[in-house]
């Protein structure tokens, strides 16, 4: 049977994200390199959301050993115009992070960090949330506050609402540490007042 017609079948039109994730973790783990590019490649071109999901997953499994398939994810995905594909393209790149190791990971996520694409930028400060969940980064919360304060003045609003609300995630379990940052912060601009109010939302009124 064709994997799309299956994949028709097995999806019924509805929103299952959770279906989808395991459609494209089961494809990965029993197909090869090439046939897991290729297929992932083939569902994104599909003029349904949802196949286009299981695509992107299979592509995330596939990134940390295929720089063909980070490209994909980082160069044609990310024009996507459909918001859900981009919700996929975040998790897809948290699966890049986690199977390459986030500190490893660093080097790549400072770079997508600064990408032209407000998509791409988002896809880390998104896909990552919550930072200090994540290993390396809960060792090091400083450091994953640093890297999303360095995108505090960003250019996309869409951008500077997932930094504010990671912040804001971090602030729960560091608050010291947000509080510390935020006093940093010198408000000269409508962009770093919206992410700064967003991201001190939970701190102590007396801190």
């Amino acid at each position: 049977m064709d994997y799309i017609h299956h994949l028709k079948e097995v999806l019924h039109g509805e929103e299952n994200l959770k279906l989808v994730k395991k459609e494209a973790q089961e494809y990965y783990r029993n197909h090869g390199t090439e046939d897991c590019l290729l297929t992932g490649i083939r569902l994104y071109l599909s003029d349904s959301y949802q196949i286009q999901e299981v695509g992107v997953f299979i592509l995330g499994h596939l990134s940390a050993g295929c720089p063909e398939a980070l490209d994909f994810l980082r160069y044609t995905i990310s024009e996507n115009a459909n918001w859900k594909v981009q919700e996929t393209l975040a998790m897809a790149f948290d699966i890049f992070c986690c199977d390459t190791g986030y500190e490893e990971a660093l080097p790549i996520i400072r770079d997508w960090m600064k990408d032209e694409n407000s998509n791409v930028r988002r896809a880390v400060s998104e896909g990552l949330r919550i930072w200090t969940s994540r290993p390396y980064f809960r060792e090091h919360p400083d450091e994953a506050i640093a890297l999303l304060s360095s995108n505090r003045n960003d250019t996309s609003e869409y951008c500077r609402k997932s930094i504010g609300n990671a912040l804001k995630d971090i602030s729960k379990k560091f608050p010291e540490l947000i509080h510390k940052e935020l006093s940093s912060w010198q408000l000269l601009s409508k962009e770093e007042k919206q992410v700064y109010k967003i991201a001190s939302k939970f701190l102590p009124q007396d801190m």
